[in-house]
């Protein structure tokens, strides 16, 4: 996560919307008849801890190491205290590292100073705790994010962006890898499968940065790589999808045989393309589609198993004018049904109770109606929570009121 939030980037997504969209259509995903929720012995039941610009943990840089595993095993309690099995974790949040990793700096966000050992092993240590308290830990890792700034003379001198300034392009008032690159996608890739022939890693997760979120009257710079790269092509478009998929497809591959048994699962942005746009897609109005903005094809990895799992960011409320809870989690169940890829719904855990959200986000069972809903459809395996910090405070009790209404028995976490 940046510092414009997924809250920030959802209601910008929905900034262009239309008016409400027409009745769902019936899919192969169609719920079953209302009747008691289903609960299911294994499910997910996930938390994300963000760790980029200090969003979830640590709680400020600087803190002594005694100080950051204190707050960073709280937080697990607090996990484990709602029933949850689960925990992505954000190791590699602006192209550095949370563990002693050969090819990129320690991050700032541990001790202020990028490059500088925080004197303990942030990854290695959650994977143990977690372990030891019954969780699941998923190594979540983002890709193409160098920097929350446009400086590259403030990366640590030692940084592969400074050693490799051609891989790099500036956007948005940020600095991003070029994924058109295939050094690039190599080294990347070389960074991530490190920690996963380190740490008995569960899973690796990435979310739902690719290429960046559209910024109006700014145009992503790849065109020395798409004229080197790109001629095999029929569009720019196409082959940016392309080096995504071989991103999507190389790292799967990369786990498997590096740590067999281990998942590798993707939480994008919920809306694969509108209806509008394509019949094929959902009775949506949203500003942004993955497949067209941020060339990620979410649904082809879904429908070609090329994935363990799926967590679409399905973070608006049951009604919403442009894009509804229940018929975005309807389209989902429709793409996963046959498949081999599990869905799980991402949460706007942070939503609730939050100044500015929509009035819906101000009653506590918001998110239980969610779980109910949800609960109808068997593509379902269960639900993500953002973020850890909205975990731990609960400040209007919504994630009680789930817990209550539908955790009244532990789970275990999906295999």
């Amino acid at each position: 996560m940046a510092r414009v939030s997924r809250r920030a980037f959802a209601l910008a997504a929905l900034s262009l919307a239309a008016s409400a969209a027409p009745g769902a259509s019936a899919a192969p995903g169609a719920p079953a008849p209302p009747g008691r929720p289903r609960r299911a012995a294994t499910e997910m039941r996930g938390m994300w801890l963000a760790t980029v610009s200090n969003r979830d943990w640590p709680s400020r840089t600087g803190l002594s190491a005694a100080d950051q595993h204190k707050e960073l095993t709280a937080l697990l309690d607090k996990a484990v205290s709602h029933r949850l099995n689960t925990v992505m974790f954000q190791v590699r949040p602006t192209a550095d590292a949370l563990w002693p990793s050969p090819y990129e700096p320690w991050s700032q966000y541990l001790t202020g100073t990028q490059g500088k050992d925080p004197g303990w092993d942030p990854l290695g240590t959650a994977v143990a705790e977690a372990h030891a308290r019954g969780l699941k830990l998923h190594a979540w890792f983002n890709p193409y994010r160098i920097a929350n700034n446009t400086d590259p003379g403030r990366l640590v001198a030692s940084h592969p962006a400074r050693k490799h300034p051609d891989w790099v392009v500036p956007y948005g008032g940020r600095l991003y890898y070029n994924p058109g690159i295939p050094a690039v996608r190599a080294f990347v890739e070389q960074a991530i499968l490190d920690a996963v022939e380190r740490y008995p890693v569960d899973a690796v997760h990435f979310d739902d940065y690719f290429y960046p979120y559209p910024v109006a009257g700014q145009t992503f710079d790849d065109d020395a790589a798409y004229d080197a790269h790109g001629g095999a092509f029929s569009s720019r478009a196409a082959w940016r999808r392309d080096n995504i998929d071989k991103l999507v497809t190389e790292t799967a591959d990369g786990v498997k045989k590096l740590r067999p048994g281990t998942r590798f699962g993707i939480s994008p942005f919920a809306v694969w393309r509108n209806a509008t746009t394509d019949s094929r897609g959902s009775d949506t109005r949203a500003g942004v589609e993955t497949y067209d903005d941020l060339y990620a094809d979410t649904r082809k990895w879904v429908r070609e198993n090329w994935i363990d799992y799926l967590v679409p960011q399905v973070y608006w409320q049951i009604g919403n004018s442009a894009a509804d809870y229940a018929k975005v989690v309807d389209w989902w169940a429709g793409v996963a049904d046959g498949s081999g890829t599990r869905l799980y719904i991402g949460e706007a855990l942070y939503q609730a109770g939050a100044a500015g959200a929509a009035s819906a986000w101000q009653d506590p069972a918001e998110l239980s109606r969610h779980l109910t809903l949800a609960d109808r459809y068997p593509q379902v395996g269960g639900h993500v929570y953002f973020a850890a910090k909205e975990v731990a405070a609960d400040p209007i009790g919504a994630l009680s009121r789930v817990v209550a209404d539908h955790y009244q028995q532990p789970a275990l976490a999906p295999g």
